[in-house]
């Protein structure tokens, strides 16, 4: 095996070994609570993003919204778009969600990126399905949404009392711009 192979080879290693343990080291919620039950065809439709935990492909956003609708064989659209100041467009991602259990349970999984799947975890929403709570897989990912771009103070602190609770730093919220 010539030198450029072992590198490569090793350089591989590397990285596998760290994915492994940032995985492994990152603060993780197992199994949150989900709504139940929960109605998807309430859930359907606009939502605008009112507040999130800033990750990168969603960082410098304004405008941020998500659309959800059925697909004909089962699985559930997102259409995620937001509106980035610097470069003068919006940024658009298209994706699909299914659901990890039951149609019953606010348990999903979002693929944006073929096989790869992310936890969507709706954990609190308001019984006309107005505004929701929503978590990823662990605690780097929140956000909070709403079918319009205000939440009712009542509804913004019990919101993120139970993120607080939950292990969020709700301090690092990004409060997005409409």
């Amino acid at each position: 095996m010539n030198i450029d192979k072992k590198k490569s080879l090793l350089l591989l290693t590397a990285v596998a070994l760290g994915t492994v343990a940032y995985n492994a080291l990152k603060p993780v919620i197992s199994r949150p609570d989900v709504v139940e039950p929960f109605d998807l065809d309430k859930y359907l439709g606009k939502w605008f993003e009112i507040a999130r935990l800033d990750f990168r492909w969603e960082r410098g956003l304004s405008q941020v919204s998500a659309e959800y609708t059925k697909n004909k064989d089962g699985t559930i659209r997102v259409n995620n778009q937001g509106y980035s100041e610097e470069k003068e467009r919006w940024k658009q991602s298209i994706g699909k969600a299914k659901f990890v259990n039951s149609s019953h349970e606010g348990a999903l999984k979002v693929s944006f990126f073929g096989p790869f799947y992310s936890g969507y975890h709706i954990v609190k929403i308001t019984p006309d399905y107005s505004y929701a709570l929503v978590f990823g897989d662990n605690l780097d990912y929140m956000w909070i949404l709403g079918r319009n771009t205000e939440i009712p103070d009542k509804i913004r602190n019990e919101f993120l009392t139970y993120a607080l609770q939950c292990g969020y730093e709700t301090g690092k919220l990004v409060w997005t711009k409409h």
